[in-house]
């Protein structure tokens, strides 16, 4: 027998379970005009390698990520209040990068990088050690049925890495309209040696998160909207 035959079968390697699911969704003539006219000033490639935010944004200023930004919407609004923060948005939906785009353009703002790209990898590969101000993780897919719950976000293992790219005392804020999950979130967040939570269980709405069209709605029905914000210990 060779000793090719004498090696013992190899598995594949597994698959990482992804929490997205990358859907076609159409462009518009205004997001497609902003993804070709200012894609090249606000999206980053992703690339295997830091990103160094200084030169990204010409200044030294709190860096915050956001995975899974959607539309945009909040995002924006957001970085208008906040101009002294810089935003690094994670999307992996182009119609959500061009909306986005278009509101860049809408309200001149110059603090928003785009990556449209796995924000797990991206996080991995381009962000530093320590080096982010704070997370945003708004209304991430909550994968409802129990089967699918191992492809929600907020896991174990990826808050024990996200933590390691949060500067000390820096910020991690997510926000569920979803209860269950919001029970997961806290029950995950509060279990991580290196995050404390900034209230008694859940937190009120930080004034710079807006409420959403969406979110509004559901409050008026009733629904719940469900706010963690945890801080790395310094």
């Amino acid at each position: 027998m060779s000793q090719e035959q004498d090696q013992p079968p190899v598995d594949p390697p597994r698959r990482a379970i992804k929490s997205f699911v990358t859907r076609a969704g159409r462009m518009g003539t205004g997001q497609i005009k902003a993804l070709a006219e200012l894609g090249p000033r606000f999206v980053l490639p992703y690339k295997p390698e830091r990103i160094d935010a200084e030169a990204v944004f010409c200044r030294k200023a709190p860096l915050v990520l956001e995975i899974g930004f959607g539309m945009g919407g909040a995002t924006a609004e957001i970085a208008a209040t906040l101009p002294d923060h810089d935003f690094i948005g994670c999307e992996v939906h182009e119609p959500g990068v061009g909306a986005l785009l278009k509101l860049i353009d809408e309200k001149q703002l110059t603090n928003i990088r785009i990556v449209q790209h796995d924000a797990v990898e991206v996080l991995r590969d381009m962000i530093g050690p320590d080096l982010l101000a704070g997370v945003h993780i708004f209304f991430p897919d909550p994968w409802h049925k129990k089967r699918h719950n191992k492809r929600r976000l907020i896991q174990p293992e990826f808050v024990a890495k996200l933590v390691q790219h949060l500067a000390p005392d820096g910020y991690l804020h997510c926000a569920t309209d979803w209860q269950p999950y919001a029970e997961q979130m806290l029950e995950v967040l509060s279990a991580e040696p290196q995050l404390h939570n900034t209230a008694a269980g859940y937190a009120d709405k930080p004034a710079y998160r807006p409420l959403t069209k969406f979110e509004a709605r559901g409050l008026r029905l009733g629904h719940g909207v469900w706010d963690l914000v945890f801080r790395r210990r310094a």
